[in-house]
């Protein structure tokens, strides 16, 4: 795997750190998409924890009050507001 290099004269402190250390960072990572395909490993969790019923969308307000919950129930929520910002069919 090839590695990005890093400018020393834009981020002189980010050239003195191992490698291991910047790529945990996420600099000098090789660059790739994101794959997704196995995040969502109980479908329809969020939604029938919020009590939506199946084929129903899930309100906006909803999903936003959920998402500062802690716990599953927020991270669910959170991820389902992320997956709500991409595109299908790009």
């Amino acid at each position: 795997m090839a590695l990005k290099p890093v400018d020393k004269k834009s981020k002189p402190g980010l050239a003195k750190l191992p490698t291991a250390v910047r790529n945990k960072m996420g600099y000098a990572k090789k660059g790739g998409k994101l794959d997704i395909s196995k995040a969502i490993r109980k479908p329809g969790a969020l939604r029938a924890e919020l009590g939506t019923p199946k084929g129903k969308k899930i309100p906006a307000g909803k999903l936003a009050k959920a998402a500062k919950a802690p716990g599953k129930l927020g991270q669910r929520a959170r991820f389902a507001q992320l997956l709500k910002g991409f595109k299908k069919g790009k």
